[in-house]
């Protein structure tokens, strides 16, 4: 299975989030406060595990389904 998400990158900066998702800021942010988004702070910089992008897709496509 292919995702959008760097392979690189064990964690993703929100623009990063947005472009996988394709989803604005506002609602990446909205996720994250949600709790439907896991993340963490690193200083001032939100970070995004890809783990938890591609849990969050898994929770989406199981809802769909």
């Amino acid at each position: 299975m292919s995702t959008t998400t760097p392979h690189s990158h064990e964690a993703l900066k929100v623009p990063e989030v947005m472009a996988a998702l394709r989803l604005s800021r506002s609602k990446v942010y909205d996720l994250i406060r949600s709790k439907q988004l896991d993340s963490f702070s690193a200083g001032r910089a939100r970070r995004i595990p890809v783990d938890a992008v591609r849990q969050y897709m898994r929770n989406q496509m199981e809802e769909a389904a």
